[in-house]
């Protein structure tokens, strides 16, 4: 069965990290300029399309009404190290990447879409280190992003101390998931980390300063399997009509 929406892709030269990126578009089933949108902006776009099937879940949720209008977009990366220095909070090209986010993919979208064009319809969807640099965004540009949805975050000591000094999350909806058994997660570098931990230390500082927060420990672990279960949860408390 093929999809009922339609999806299509638009290029940015970006002027932050120097290169030509690809967004890749899903508008929903009857969409019209005269209607406005929601807008979810995924990292590992690619991944969420073809393992989480993103744009099957979006026909569904749809058709039986249950989410607001949403057209989805999706931003992959070229290879595992793209994604390190792009995504990691530590990597190198972090920066430019969440300046691209906010300056570069923002003012597209708003050009290209029907959006409402606040913070509030807009949402920061990632896995692993692209739950990690939505969140980091939102906190830098909340009136920008006003939603994020975070599924098993990478989590180390300068998430955490932004957390801690942010007097932004207040402004923020989020929706956050870990695995149960994200005990011994196999990372780029070749590593294994403790993933689980580190988030429940996360939820804490989120729960102190707002209460636009939904925390799940879900069965599984680090992967798309997991993650998939959990999406129709995310979108629908994200853009859920109720």
């Amino acid at each position: 069965m093929g999809r009922k929406g339609t999806m299509f892709d638009r290029n940015i030269h970006s002027q932050y990290l120097k290169e030509t990126i690809t967004l890749r578009i899903y508008q929903p089933e009857n969409f019209s300029t005269l209607y406005k949108y929601h807008i979810c902006i995924m990292q590992d776009g690619n991944d969420y399309y073809q393992l989480g099937r993103a744009a099957t879940l979006s026909d569904r949720l749809h058709e039986k009404g249950e989410i607001h209008t949403t057209i989805f977009v999706g931003i992959h990366y070229k290879d595992k190290y793209d994604r390190q220095a792009k995504y990691h909070p530590d990597g190198h090209k972090n920066n430019p990447y969440i300046k691209f986010l906010r300056f570069e993919v923002v003012p597209l979208l708003d050009d290209i879409l029907p959006g409402y064009y606040l913070g509030a319809a807009r949402t920061l969807m990632g896995d692993s280190l692209g739950g990690t640099v939505s969140f980091l965004t939102a906190l830098t540009y909340p009136n920008t992003f006003g939603n994020v949805i975070m599924q098993s975050p990478y989590v180390n000591e300068k998430v955490l101390e932004a957390a801690k000094a942010s007097d932004n999350l207040s402004l923020i909806k989020i929706y956050h998931t870990i695995g149960e058994e994200e005990t011994e997660v196999q990372t780029t570098t070749g590593g294994t980390e403790n993933f689980l931990e580190p988030n429940r230390q996360l939820s804490q500082l989120i729960q102190i300063k707002t209460s636009a927060y939904t925390y799940h420990e879900r069965p599984g672990g680090h992967t798309w399997k997991t993650w998939q279960k959990d999406l129709p949860d995310a979108i629908i408390s994200t853009f859920g009509k109720s």
